[in-house]
């Protein structure tokens, strides 16, 4: 972790943010063994408040200072955050303090995130992870973080089965490191850890059904119903693939753009390369087929298991009606 006398947290997935700053403390800390830590809010610290705590004490020569909403900082704590880093970078080894500031992002006190960086901060960008390949680059750059690799396949389904949750993505990835050896770490491994993961299990039985492997989908998902998977885990994934390829089927026609879809660059091109042998009418039939599957899991109206294994054959012929 990088560490300089003034540093800036900067935007980004809140868990994420806090882990950084986290990690710079314990930077800071390895670097400062002796030093004191204070914290300060920007919102109701003063500059007088700053001041205190970066000054050095009879029982520790050194502080650590952690401040957080750095964009609610009134102009006179500003300026004096600002006057310590360029005193802090105009000798950085006699620098007493080091700096760790928290800033949620956007324009509310962008100005004085400018003027730190000008005097010399380092500014961490935390990523916000809201966007699909953005979990994905940071389930590869957490692996690198960790000294080893990951297969791009099983980045991609570790951030589509775990992205909504940073906090359980970001322990899974040195979960697994600490627990295997693999370098790359493979999807059969990922796959193998997450094996009671009921959205991992609708995955896997999706891409063995629109990969056409109809008998090993439904011994999967009926392996997987009788250990206790909710059937709408596995329509749900099954669905989310059929959309993928209604979307990849539009931009090939020229209905939609790919900015359209939401879809990052590499799902998009997984789901075009297997639109081969698909038809407008077979698609129809599928999404009816889950259509079916759902209403049997939500009602008493039929065999949610039975509904679910006759979609799957329906995906994995294509939509075309079976003997």
């Amino acid at each position: 972790m990088r560490i300089t006398p003034v540093n800036i947290v900067y935007g980004g997935d809140e868990f994420l943010a806090s882990q950084t700053v986290r990690d710079m403390r314990q930077s800071a800390r390895s670097a400062m063994p002796d030093a004191e830590i204070a914290q300060l809010d920007a919102k109701d610290a003063s500059a007088a408040d700053f001041l205190q705590a970066i000054s050095p004490t009879l029982l520790a020569p050194r502080t650590i200072v952690l401040v957080s909403n750095l964009q609610d900082a009134d102009p006179a704590l500003a300026d004096r955050i600002v006057d310590y880093t360029k005193r802090a970078f105009a000798d950085p080894e006699a620098a007493e303090c080091i700096l760790i500031c928290r800033h949620e992002g956007g324009q509310k006190g962008k100005g004085l995130v400018d003027r730190m960086r000008k005097a010399g901060a380092y500014r961490c960008e935390v990523p916000d992870l809201k966007k699909p390949q953005a979990r994905v680059n940071f389930v590869v750059q957490r692996f690198e973080s960790l000294g080893r690799r990951i297969d791009i396949r099983a980045a991609q389904q570790l951030a589509a089965v775990m992205g909504r949750y940073p906090g359980e993505l970001y322990a899974m990835c040195e979960q697994l490191c600490s627990d295997f050896d693999d370098d790359p770490m493979s999807l059969e491994r990922v796959n193998e850890y997450m094996t009671g993961d009921p959205q991992t299990t609708g995955f896997e039985v999706a891409d063995l059904a629109l990969a056409g492997n109809v008998p090993l989908a439904i011994v999967k998902m009926r392996s997987a119903v009788e250990q206790g998977t909710d059937p709408l885990a596995i329509v749900g994934a099954l669905a989310m693939k059929m959309r993928a390829l209604a979307k990849a089927a539009a931009v090939n026609s020229g209905s939609i753009t790919e900015a359209e879809t939401g879809m990052p660059d590499w799902q998009l091109r997984r789901a075009r390369g297997q639109l081969r042998g698909w038809t407008g009418p077979g698609m129809s039939t599928c999404f009816e087929a889950l259509a079916v599957v759902d209403q049997a899991c939500k009602s008493n109206g039929g065999d949610p298991v039975y509904s679910l294994e006759r979609a799957i054959e329906y995906i994995g012929t294509k939509g075309r009606a079976l003997a």
